[in-house]
Order: structure tokens, then sequence, then C-alpha cells
């Protein structure tokens, strides 16, 4: 439970303001009545023996440091019923992904004061003994106190090592970029990891780019982008020494961070000597960063604080999808990264213009009118400049499916929804979708699903109010439940939600799982193969069912090499599916499936990043998205991808996923957590107002995710699994109360959805 503004700590420490949350608790600043010192008040609500040891190793190790780039702890105590709390120095100032936000890239001469003190800070935690690895650096764990010094924060994931063994480990998470292919379970991690996260740190700080993935390019998926690719003006010295530190081989790069700090400093001067009184940067503006975060609808600074170890490896991660590419940290309308370059000649200006000007005409116009030839161009010349990514080509018609077994070559759609109590259901005809596949190895003919017959939205939907627990309509969800003989994979099920009536719906040999239901609740989009719940799902492809099983029909194609379609979301009148592919660039983005032509168009706002789960709106004309876009957070849209995204959720590096819409549109549902091996909990946050209110619901720290709306909105259904594992379906009020599992099975539940009430004329 949070602890509230000017409450009383262990009769010692006055809490003054909350500088960071997270699932297992959060960070505060508070007044120390003893002393008369301001500190940080970290709080670990997880209490279980793991937590518990692990948050007691960051307060031993931090006890025992005293180094003026490292933060010292001062208090460790136990609050029984309640919770474990750490009291250290409390850092005033900025940190760099902020400073960055407010300055653009760094100087050459900036990065190197930073990476000499996070140098010297390193190498005192490596030659302590037992060793200590931190093992989380990135720009949000570097402080810039308003003196201009460099601290190092946050010890959560840090490690011991004696006599070359980890005898102590904490959780082992990933940060995308930052972190070395060791990290992600490969091999020991050792102080050259440190190494490998300050080199992507400074790599940031010069460039605004985050580099690509360690994992990625170990799998030659990716290769790392050369510093002056992105940024021209930084130094070649200083470029080389960065781009060492990132080797994806501990033995190829630096092997001590003296070594490290010698290279930096030697970039800079002949003799590698550091000058006199230069390890101090540009103080901070005196405004504080709390103060910028409440001034910015409540968004707080991250906290790691302690993790569950495997908690990656159980829950089904998530993170930015699978394998970040590198991708710029400012977003359009923000400040960019890059400091103005001085004025130029205006005649020099005018005909660079000039050229550029009918180059892009050129291209545009064969991108346009020949497609085809230009795809082929593009290909030709890729190997010479792989920095090139290209958009794939819009508007893009599904011509070929492939066959799949159905119960019948034409089947009718004579599902019946379940009515709800004071409403009729529908009097208006439904088409089926029509499935005809041909023989194997033959193309049979695009299917023409009809559109599903259902009023135009309104801007304000009426939802009629349903029973305690959201009336009598069905959740469906995906489940590896079996019976005899069955192969261990998911498949999608309906419940009601009284947990009194299941039935299972799909029978694919493969799985399926992430059901999406037609608005007027009839049938239902899935998709398959599936043979787990996950966030990516390469080589999937979308169908559509009756609630009886009946009327399979393949959507998109099914795609065996690069590719796959998933995420889907019916539009609010029936004529289109949203849903997540892979299938142009091997990248996540957002696309729409028109039911009426059978036309495909791509609408991602971010076309060189990773967008996914879309959500429309209740009135059609929105799509809320996640988005790795300058982090992990949620955007909206609009649904026809024209205009510009906005920015929804500000969490800082707090990680939001899996949007969805409330019935009234007056909310947004997601998932946070804040990092890959952390609990997962629901977060609801107001569309407009000023500002937009969030809160976590409820304010407790079980697992929560992939909520999903009653019809009158006043329900919440979710996966949770309070006991570490058994992972069922739950039901909620919106405001988090009446908490109960609707089932308890010892099968692997996921992906609920709420059946919406049947729509009338």
């Amino acid at each position: 439970m949070r602890l509230d503004r000017g409450s009383l700590l262990n009769n010692r420490y006055r809490i003054e303001a909350i500088l960071g949350q997270g699932g297992m608790g959060s960070i505060y600043r508070a007044h120390d009545e003893n002393l008369g010192v301001e500190v940080a008040v970290k709080e670990n609500l997880f209490t279980t023996d793991e937590y518990a040891r692990q948050f007691r190793r960051e307060a031993a190790i931090l006890a025992n440091l005293r180094h003026p780039n490292l933060p010292r702890v001062t208090d460790h105590f136990v609050i029984d019923g309640h919770g474990q709390y750490l009291v250290m120095d409390y850092i005033e100032g900025e940190d760099l992904r902020e400073r960055m936000d407010r300055e653009g890239v760094l100087s050459d001469v900036e990065v190197t004061i930073i990476g000499v003190a996070m140098c010297e800070a390193l190498g005192y935690l490596h030659t302590r003994q037992p060793r200590i690895v931190h093992r989380d650096i990135k720009p949000g764990n570097v402080k810039i106190t308003p003196n201009g010094n460099v601290i190092l924060v946050d010890f959560g994931l840090a490690k011991q090592i004696e006599g070359g063994q980890a005898t102590t480990t904490g959780a082992r998470a990933m940060t995308p970029g930052y972190s070395p292919p060791e990290q992600y379970g490969t091999a020991r991690t050792d102080e050259r990891s440190d190494i490998y996260s300050l080199g992507a740190t400074l790599y940031v700080a010069l460039t605004g780019f985050l580099p690509e993935d360690a994992l990625a390019r170990a799998m030659e998926q990716a290769d790392l982008t050369p510093v002056r690719r992105h940024n021209p003006k930084v130094s070649r010295r200083l470029a080389a020494v960065v781009e060492k530190a990132l080797e994806l081989r501990p033995e190829d790069r630096f092997q001590t961070v003296e070594e490290f700090k010698k290279a930096l400093l030697s970039s800079r001067t002949i003799t590698g000597q550091r000058p006199p009184g230069e390890l101090t940067l540009t103080p901070p503006p005196a405004e504080s960063p709390e103060a910028i975060a409440a001034s910015d609808g409540g968004s707080y600074p991250p906290m790691s604080g302690a993790n569950k170890p495997n908690q990656f490896q159980e829950s089904g991660q998530f993170g930015p999808p699978l394998l970040p590419t590198s991708m710029p940290l400012a977003e359009p309308g923000s400040k960019p990264l890059r400091k103005k370059r001085r004025k130029r000649r205006l005649g020099c200006w005018v005909a660079l213009l000039l050229v550029v000007g009918l180059l892009a005409l050129l291209t545009g116009g064969a991108y346009v009118y020949q497609p085809v030839l230009f795809n082929q161009a593009i290909q030709q010349v890729r190997p010479y400049i792989s920095a090139v990514r290209i958009p794939p080509i819009r508007f893009l018609p599904i011509t070929s499916w492939l066959s799949i077994a159905a119960p019948s070559p034409t089947v009718e759609n004579t599902a019946v929804s379940t009515p709800v109590a004071g409403q009729t259901d529908s009097n208006t005809a439904t088409p089926a979708l029509v499935a005809n596949p041909a023989a194997i190895g033959t193309v049979p003919p695009s299917p023409t699903p009809s559109p599903t017959a259902t009023p135009n939205p309104t801007s304000t939907p009426t939802i009629g109010p349903t029973a305690i627990g959201g009336g009598p309509g069905m959740i469906a969800f995906a489940s590896d439940l079996t019976g005899p003989g069955d192969t261990i994979v998911p498949q999608i099920y309906l419940i009601s939600v009284d947990g009194n009536a299941r039935q299972r719906v799909t029978e694919m040999k493969d799985g399926a799982c992430q059901p999406a239901w037609s608005p007027d609740g009839k049938r239902l989009a899935f998709i398959s193969p599936c043979a787990s719940n996950q966030e990516i799902y390469d080589g999937s492809s979308i169908f559509i069912v009756n609630t009886d099983g009946s009327g399979l029909t393949p959507l998109t194609p099914l795609l065996t090499t690069l590719g796959g379609d998933f995420d889907p979301a019916w539009s609010p009148d029936g004529a289109r599916i949203a849903f997540t592919s892979l299938r142009d660039t091997g990248r996540a983005q957002i696309y729409v499936y028109n039911l009426a032509d059978n036309t495909v168009q791509i609408i991602s706002p971010h076309i060189y990043y990773r967008d996914y789960q879309p959500s429309w709106s209740p009135d059609g004309e929105k799509i809320a998205f996640g988005s790795n876009w300058r982090g992990n957070a949620i955007w909206t849209m609009n649904a026809d991808g024209s205009g510009v995204a906005t920015r929804f959720s500000r969490s800082g590096d707090l990680i939001d996923f899996h949007p969805v819409w409330s019935p009234d549109g007056r909310l947004i549902l997601f998932t946070q957590r804040s990092d890959l091996s952390s609990l997962p909990r629901l977060v609801k946050r107001s569309v407009g107002g000023e500002p937009p209110l969030e809160s976590s619901i409820p304010e407790d720290v079980k697992p929560r995710r992939e909520g999903s709306f009653s019809p009158d909105g006043q329900w919440i259904a979710y996966e949770g699994w309070p006991e570490g594992e058994n992972h069922d379906i739950f039901i909620m009020t919106l405001n988090g109360l009446d908490d109960h599992r609707i089932m308890n099975d010892t099968a692997y539940d996921f992906d609920p959805a709420w059946q919406p009430n049947p729509t009338t004329p």
C-alpha cells in the first residue's frame, strides 16, 4: 500500500513525496526527523523468503560502500505485516535520461566525464572483497547532482563474486539494448558485463539511439550501427572506445574498467591522464525531477527494486517484443536530441533542398506507381546501405490462401449468443463466413467475409447494466487443459462468469489462443499456431469461428517463413479487424483487415519501430496500442492511421502493454510492470481530464495482467497467479473489490476476453 505524504514511517521518517513505483513497492523522498536530513526510502512489499533475502542483500551491499560516486545506506528495517524498508542517501538532481530529454545528445567532453566517473564507481565495486557487479547500468540509474557530480544508483540486480564464483546472486533481468548477451542466460555475468552496459549508456548519450540488442546481434539478426553513422560529430577515437565496450564476446571488450577509463581519457588527450577538476558536469536546472514529473500527469522516475528470480521464464515475459533494433529516443513533437547546427549560408541550403526535393519526388513516384520495381531496387542496394529500413507497401490485398481442414465446404453461422437479462437478441441475420478449401497443393479462392450487421456506434455508447459479475455472458480464454490423448497445446474455451459452465471451441492441432469477440458476441477471432502464452507469435495466422466451433475460416494466410499475424481486435461496427503482424519486415506493426473487400492496410505510426496489441475505442475512431518508441508505453492514434499518434501512458522506464478501452470510452486499462522480471499489475488511466488520473487496480502486489471489461464496464476479467503458479481466470470490480477466481484447475489459463452484449437493431 502506498505511503501517504506526511505519514511517519518507523517513528522517524516523514514521507514527503513518491519518487518511483513498481509492482514490488515504491521509492519515497522522506525527512529523517532524528538527523534532520533528506533521505530516500526504498520499500519492498513482497516479504517471501526469496524477496526478503534479495532485499537484505542489497542493503548489505550498499551499507559497506563508501565512494563519492555511490549512495550510502543508513538504515534497514522490517515492519511486520507490511514490508521491508531501505533508507539511503537522497540523491538530488536529474538522471541521464532526463538530461538528454532536456539538452539532447551530449558532447564528447560530457560523455567522457560520465564514463570516467562511472568507471571509478565500478572500479571500486569490482575491487571489493567479495567483488560486486552492478548489472543494471542505464541512463535512468546515472544521477547528476546539483553540483554536477555523477552518481551510480539502484543495486537491486547486483551480485557478489567470491573466488571467481557467484556466491550470492540477485535477480537476473535484462534491459534490452543495455544488457550484454551473457545476461540473457547464455553465460556467467562478471565485471565485463558492466563494461558492456556502460558502453551502451555512453552510446545512447552520444547518439540518441539505443544500440541494437545484444541477443539480436548474437543471433546474427542485427549488426551494431557505428556511433558516427548516427552522429558524425563524435570523435573517431571516442567512437572506437565505446564500440569496443559493446563487443559481443566478453574477451573482446575491455577487460577491466580501469582499462576502459584510460581509453576514454586517451580519446581526448595524448597522455591519457585526467585533467584536474574535470569530473563534474554542468548542474541541472533548479526545478527538481519530482516537480517536472508532477506537472506531467503524475509520471515518476523508474524503480527497479527487488525482482522475483526467474519470473522472466515463468510468466511468459513481456518487454519490447523480441529483438529490438536501433531506435531514436525522441518522440514526435519533443525536443530534438541533436543540438542545433550552426547556420549555413542560405544559398547552400536552397540548393540542397532542391536536390532532396527532386529525389524525394522521383522516389515517391516509383514507390506509388511501381512498387514492385521499387522494392526490387531496394533489395539490390540494401547490402550496401544496411542502415536503410524501408516501410512496407500500404493497402496490401490478400490474394492467396492456403488450404486448411474445415468441417464442410460451406458452413453457415448457426451459433446463438447468450442473451443478457433485460435485452432482446438481434433479429437481423448475420451473414456467415464461407470457407471453401480446395485440395492440398492448390490455392482456393479468397473468402468474402461480410461485416457484422451492427448499428453504427455513437461517441458515447449506451451500455445496459449487467448483474453482479457482469451479467450472464461468457468469457472466452485460452487454456492448455487437455483430455485423454490430447496434445498439450492451448485451445479456446468459453466459461460463464459464475464458473459453472465450460465448453471447448477449437480443435487446432497446433494450438489456439488470443480470442477476440465480434461485436455481436456470436463469433471469435483467434490465432494459430499457439504453443504457449507469448507476446510474439512468429508464423501464426488469424482465424474466425462460431462460438459452437463451426464455421472455421482463415482470415489471413498462413506464413511459414518471415511473418506472423496475431493480436486480433474487432472494430465496434464489425467491419474491420485490427491486428499485429510481422509480415513485411519481421518487425511488429499494426494492420487493419477490411472484411468487405479483403484488403489489408498498415496503419502503424512508428514504421521503423514496433507497434502492437491494438484496441478500438467504442466509437471506432481511435485505436490504443503498445509501442517501443521511446520506451514501452501506450499510444493512441486515428483508426485509419492518419494524423500523428499521441502518447497516452507516461510511466518512465515502466513497461506498459495490453491496452483495452472501457465500454464508455472514458478509461484505458493496461498491464504494467517495472522490468522484464517483475510481477505485472493492472492500471487504469482516464482518457482526457486535467490531469488524466491513473491508478493501480487494486493497490496490492498480486500478479494480474491482460484485463478485459464486462459489457457494462463495471467488472474486469484478468489472468492471475497469486500463489506464484497455477494461472487462472479471475474477475473483480473496476475498483478492485470482490476479487475472485471463476475457475481453479491445474491448467495454464490466459487471454481472457469478456463477451459483449448481443446487439439490438
